[in-house]
């Protein structure tokens, strides 16, 4: 079985419920190859079972079955307050499938649904399935969408909605909040168990050495640190960094009420019920950095296995100190390459840091500036460079980028290589927030067209596509502000 602990301390064998007449929303072809899920030229599954089992109205298809399906226990941080026991509350993980785990979201109320219903909406579902499939193509670790499959069943949030299931797919669904949940109970041998489940499964580089527990937390340290850094280079705020929300395999998961920068501001919040601005954009990596400071903590008692507690906490302490390092040496790669430097020099990093200051002083959208400056030649004349016209203050952009000519002349690479290796890392296409509410619009009008067309486009987000040009363009001052919430 995909999760590693049995028994009902850690989780509950829980049958999703059905919904009403199921139909497709959307499907991934892509993510249906990656478990080996034959697919008809509609690019839906072959067999017509698999509908059925992604709406959580049956346990197998013709040659799959899912006999125990389970919700797990775990525990966590929220909003930096410890909210003990949560568990997965409308996620019903149905088992291993080509080496992943299949997991529904919005298949029922579980064991750890507390006074919730179990279910999801079609609008957080359709932005959650696009998000997962568009990170995926960004290059960004990622848990992986199948599909959403759609009811006309009554769901009750801040209005009345109909509902969802998202089917999602990865290596494997544990977070930080599993091991926090042991630790928090005192029981070390659940700890235990969960590690040695991980080192062999995922971290078997661990294995050999004769600190397994430790390096094991220095992986899933330096994964996340990755991680984070690259959000910030590609401009995705996550929304709700909570310690029940961060993968120990360092990917992506849990999408709600996530965004894409349009207009440039450092400490965006994407998330309107984030009052205190804790998870900002800027804030990302230092709370990914706390998190791994929980994570540490939880797995203090495995460390003391073979050490006092001084030693332990000695050791976990300098370990969680290479996180910052990772998190720089990562971001500092990340936009360097956004700017087409190969090399590095010293300045670089206030290069950077004076362009986004810049960025954020003038509101400049943030995935189109960093697209246009491949567009620049090493030899341009300052005043023929068409971006310095979405800066307000013209004299300190213009330094600005004098400079940047000036240490673009110091690489060897000739400008049509810089160009092309910048459009593999600064993506034309991402899934902006106006994108996806106007798929969500129609979707819940039954017209599933836009949800297909964003899924194709953000499939190959750094290629030009000039057909769909308009989907790569800044949002309408009417369209830029659209609240999210973890509802979303």
């Amino acid at each position: 079985m995909a999760f590693p602990l049995q028994g009902d301390d850690a989780a509950r064998r829980t049958p999703p419920s059905e919904i009403s007449n199921p139909y497709w929303v959307a499907f991934s072809k892509s993510c249906a190859e990656l478990i080996n899920i034959p697919v008809a030229n509609n690019d839906l599954p072959t067999d017509h079972k698999w509908l059925e089992l992604l709406a959580g109205n049956s346990l197998e298809t013709e040659f799959h079955q899912f006999s125990n399906p389970l919700a797990t226990a775990y525990s966590g941080h929220q909003f930096g307050v410890w909210a003990g026991q949560l568990g997965d509350g409308r996620a019903i993980l149905l088992g291993d499938i080509a080496s992943q785990e299949l997991q529904l979201k919005g298949a029922g109320k579980t064991a750890y649904s507390r006074m919730g219903d179990g279910r999801a909406v079609l609008r957080s579902s359709i932005r959650e399935f696009l998000c997962s499939e568009a990170m995926h193509a960004l290059g960004i670790p990622t848990s992986r969408a199948l599909a959403v499959v759609g009811s006309k069943m009554s769901v009750m949030r801040e209005t009345r909605e109909t509902a969802a299931v998202c089917a999602r797919v990865a290596p494997s669904f544990i977070r930080i909040g599993h091991f926090e949940h042991y630790s928090s109970l005192e029981n070390t041998g659940r700890l235990k168990e969960l590690a040695d489940d991980l080192i062999e499964k995922h971290y078997p580089e661990c294995h050999n050495s004769i600190e397994p527990y430790l390096e094991l937390f220095k992986s899933m340290s330096n994964k996340n640190a990755t991680l984070v850094a690259k959000w910030q280079a590609v401009g995705f705020c996550h929304g709700v960094l909570n310690s029940d929300n961060i993968s120990v395999l360092g990917l992506t998961i849990d999408y709600g009420p996530f965004g894409f920068l349009d207009q440039f501001q450092i400490d965006h919040i994407c998330n309107h019920s984030d009052h205190s601005g804790r998870y900002a954009f800027h804030r990302q990596p230092q709370i990914m950095h706390w998190n791994m400071a929980c994570l540490a903590s939880a797995m203090l008692p495995l460390v003391e296995l073979n050490h006092s507690s001084v030693e332990a906490q000695e050791l976990l302490k300098s370990a969680l100190e290479s996180f910052p390092i990772i998190f720089a040496e990562e971001w500092q790669k990340g936009f360097r390459d956004k700017l087409g430097l190969q090399t590095a020099e010293e300045m670089d990093i206030r290069l950077i840091e004076r362009l986004l200051q810049l960025m954020h002083d003038s509101g400049v959208d943030y995935t189109s500036l960093f697209r246009s400056l491949g567009d620049i030649d090493k030899d341009a004349a300052v005043v023929n460079i068409s971006l310095r016209d979405h800066f307000i203050d013209r004299g300190t952009i213009d330094l600005w980028l004098q400079d940047y000519l000036a240490r673009l002349s110091r690489e060897s690479v000739d400008d049509e290589t810089r160009q092309a290796l910048m459009n593999t890392v600064n993506p034309k296409y991402v899934l902006r927030n106006h994108l996806a509410q106007r798929a969500i619009e129609l979707a819940q009008q039954d017209d599933f067209s836009e949800v297909h067309k964003l899924l194709k486009i953000l499939s190959n987000p750094f290629g030009e596509q000039p057909e769909h040009h308009q989907y790569s363009q800044a949002p309408a001052d009417h369209v830029r502000a659209i609240p999210v919430s973890c509802s979303s």
